[in-house]
């Protein structure tokens, strides 16, 4: 790969004829069209997340005449570029100059516009450090795959996207990372991330791919239509708000597509278990909500999904010596189930660290674990005693 370091391109050029589409969230051009700011491989623009901080920190460096750091750009064509590295940058930049968002100068906002003359001459004659980079695609997509943006390391779907960039991505990218989709709030009901950073597609990409993501974009790459994606994706989500009618918090970022695959073939009363959530909900002995949904749609069988809280110590304690005093009364075990043996274990009395604690009534017949649903028994009876 061919670079050849520029140093007379400033911020002035660069913003040129800047496009910013607020709509899908990415610099479209700049440098008077001559510059692709966000080619389809390019991750969303964040820079404005998590209030503004990065993009404002972008102009801030500007204006202290604090250097930005290399900028690649990918030379497509006689006098076209395209940004290899540096997007979020130029874009913030761009972003600035177009007035589209303000920085605290004093404790007040001030945007572009609002800056002083010499301000906003620093600005625009801040010049770029700019390699300018020819290679084949092969070797562009590859160096691609290294990089690291301003600190904020490419996610495995971002680079993803870079490797199989084509039609099938960026008309993905058009539904799934677009922060302005209208289906954007109902989806985060149930997934967890951001569009912007690509966390919807790639639960979208896993649950129709099974897991296989990058086989699944590779044998796709060149399709025209994501019909077959954006199907799968709301067939599981309608399945999810169709069974739990109820919509907890603890129901975003599970595997909502294993369990569709699992369970989907099974029928189910919403009513019922709309009731079972709100019940299972509440219980003070259930330490892992998010293990509620995998629970009733398994037949509520499965109680480890739950992590069930377990009797604490000074129960333990209490039980042991209670049934250890009575036992020693009565000449038994202080294992209520050896003493109703016929073994040599009868009579035997058990040191604490040689008992487990159980529950009399199970938990999932109503038992509760509270002091007076404990039992102390030996580990070999408790391993064995089923339905616990």
């Amino acid at each position: 790969m061919k670079t050849t370091l520029r140093t007379d391109i400033t911020v002035e050029a660069v913003c040129a004829g800047f496009v910013y589409n607020q709509l899908e969230g990415k610099g479209l051009f700049g440098l008077g069209g001559k510059l692709t700011i966000q080619p389809e491989y390019q991750r969303n623009y964040i820079y404005a997340d998590g209030g503004g901080k990065k993009e404002a920190a972008v102009i801030e460096s500007l204006l202290k005449g604090y250097p930005l750091g290399l900028i690649y750009f990918n030379k497509v064509a006689n006098d076209k570029f395209e940004v290899l590295d540096g997007q979020q940058r130029i874009t913030s930049i761009g972003r600035f100059v177009t007035n589209k968002f303000a920085i605290m100068d004093n404790g007040n906002p001030k945007n572009f516009d609002s800056l002083p003359i010499d301000q906003q001459a620093k600005i625009r004659d801040s010049k770029l450090l700019i390699y300018e980079c020819q290679g084949t695609q092969t070797e562009i997509k590859q160096w691609f795959e290294t990089i690291n943006i301003a600190g904020v390391p490419l996610n495995p779907q971002e680079l993803l996207n870079a490797i199989y960039s084509g039609p099938f991505v960026t008309l993905a990218k058009a539904d799934f990372s677009n922060s302005q989709n209208a289906n954007i709030q109902m989806w985060s009901a149930y997934v967890k991330g951001s569009a912007n950073r690509q966390e919807f597609l790639d639960r979208a990409l896993d649950w129709v791919s099974k897991g296989d993501i990058g086989g699944y974009m590779s044998a796709h790459r060149n399709d025209t239509s994501i019909n077959e994606l954006k199907t799968y994706f709301n067939t599981v989500i309608d399945w999810v708000s169709t069974v739990f009618t109820d919509v907890l918090p603890e129901m975003r970022g599970l595997e909502w597509g294993r369990l569709y695959e699992e369970y989907h073939g099974t029928s189910y009363d919403p009513k019922k278990i709309s009731g079972d959530v709100k019940r299972l909900a509440a219980d003070p002995y259930i330490s892992k909500r998010k293990g509620i949904f995998e629970f009733l749609l398994g037949g509520s069988t499965d109680a480890k999904l739950l992590e069930v809280r377990v009797f604490d110590t000074p129960a333990k304690r209490a039980t042991y010596a209670m049934q250890t005093q009575t036992a020693d009364g009565k000449g038994e075990s202080n294992c209520p189930l050896c003493a109703i043996g016929h073994d040599t274990n009868k009579s035997r009395i058990y040191k604490l660290e040689e008992m487990d604690a159980d529950h009399v009534a199970a938990w999932s017949k109503g038992g509760g674990s509270s002091s007076a649903n404990c039992q102390m028994l030996c580990v070999t009876h408790n391993r064995a005693k089923g339905n616990r």
